[in-house]
């Protein structure tokens, strides 16, 4: 099997710590978890990012995305949205989406907020219409995971989510935590059960 590709903007580094509990998910069900994330884009102008982010994961390419086994993609809230940087590298992967290479495989959204009703859903809704163009399968978070209807911070059945804190001041909670790891191992379980349901045929 392949790796779970974790593809992530973060610009305060919670989307960042969010990435790396669903990491632990994802090892936890036997895959490789691979951490990639995306430079940031000017408003005015084309700017020009080093090769490699100063620290953090690496940035990511379209054969990331080609070859992985399945897709955990993160993004904090811009009004409701995805933030540009997310939007304008999903923009460019229309080489992958006419070859087809990500039909077939799961896919996850996962966001943070700095207020608790600050556009959670909708955001987690804006990263799933890409992937259903590139013909993934949606994963999302059971009920059967019992802090999703006892969190207090983030957490909604369409993905995790977390609540960050006007001044990004707070830290997952163990709701959260243990919800971004549940939804990484689903994600893992779900790649290695569908490359078994291919290899049958």
């Amino acid at each position: 099997m392949s790796y779970i590709l974790i593809l992530y903007y973060s610009r305060h580094g919670a989307t960042a710590e969010m990435a790396h509990q669903i990491a632990r998910g994802v090892g936890a069900s036997g895959l490789e978890a691979r951490l990639r994330t995306v430079p940031a884009v000017s408003t005015t102008c084309e700017a020009v990012e080093d090769g490699i982010p100063a620290s953090g994961a690496p940035y990511a390419t379209l054969e990331d995305l080609r070859d992985c086994a399945g897709l955990a993609l993160g993004s904090p809230t811009r009004f409701g949205n995805m933030a540009a940087p997310m939007k304008y590298f999903l923009d460019g992967t229309s080489s992958v989406w006419l070859s087809g290479a990500l039909v077939g495989k799961p896919a996850g959204v996962f966001t943070s907020t700095s207020s608790l009703h600050g556009g959670q859903e909708s955001t987690l809704l804006s990263m799933m219409l890409p992937l259903l163009h590139h013909g993934m399968l949606l994963v999302g978070l059971p009920y059967s995971e019992s802090d999703l209807a006892h969190t207090q911070s983030g957490g909604t059945p369409y993905g995790p989510s977390h609540l960050a804190g006007a001044q990004n001041e707070r830290p997952l909670s163990e709701e959260e935590s243990r919800l971004c790891q549940a939804f990484g191992r689903r994600l893992g379980e779900t790649a290695l059960a569908l490359a078994q349901g291919r290899g049958a045929h």
